[in-house]
């Protein structure tokens, strides 16, 4: 069992108990671990900057899906908006869209083909239903719809 060097640069300090991140070992990461692992030493040099990635949680995936000014749910009001029809999509069908992202393990990305598996038979239904002016998307209809989808599929795999 190997000691991780968290000190890289720099004067050591004495610390006593320094914490370790056991879930997010990633972090520690230095050139001379991949060396080891196996990249050569010309690549690894062509790397000035190494870096690591938090995993996304259930509050950042909700965030992804609502905050940014082009974000997936202001998207989808936009697109039914054109057939003057109010989208709402609940707090706990964001929930749902989030959790299942987590769960199949589909990251950020995820979140389009989970938004598009929910939304694809209101896209095509509204429109000829003209006496529809407001829509809201529950976490009833969202996994009930993706139930239905193809991608439900990619639970097993």
């Amino acid at each position: 069992s190997r000691r991780i060097n968290t000190q890289v640069i720099g004067f050591k300090k004495e610390e006593d108990g320094e914490m370790i991140d056991r879930d997010n070992l990633l972090q520690y990461i230095s050139h001379q671990d991949l060396k080891q692992f196996g990249l050569i030493p010309e690549l690894i040099g062509r790397l000035p900057v190494l870096t690591y990635l938090e995993t996304l949680t259930k509050a950042t995936l909700r965030k992804i899906l609502s905050e940014p000014k082009n974000s997936l749910v202001k998207q989808y009001s936009k697109l039914i908006s054109l057939e003057n029809v109010d989208l709402t999509i609940t707090e706990e069908a964001l929930d749902f869209i989030a959790e299942t992202a987590l769960e199949y393990k589909l990251g950020a990305r995820g979140l389009r083909s989970i938004c598009e598996a929910i939304m694809t038979d209101a896209m095509y239904d509204i429109p000829s239903h003209k006496d529809i002016t407001s829509f809201e998307v529950t976490r009833e209809y969202a996994e009930e719809k993706l139930s239905k989808s193809k991608l439900n599929k990619l639970k097993a795999a």
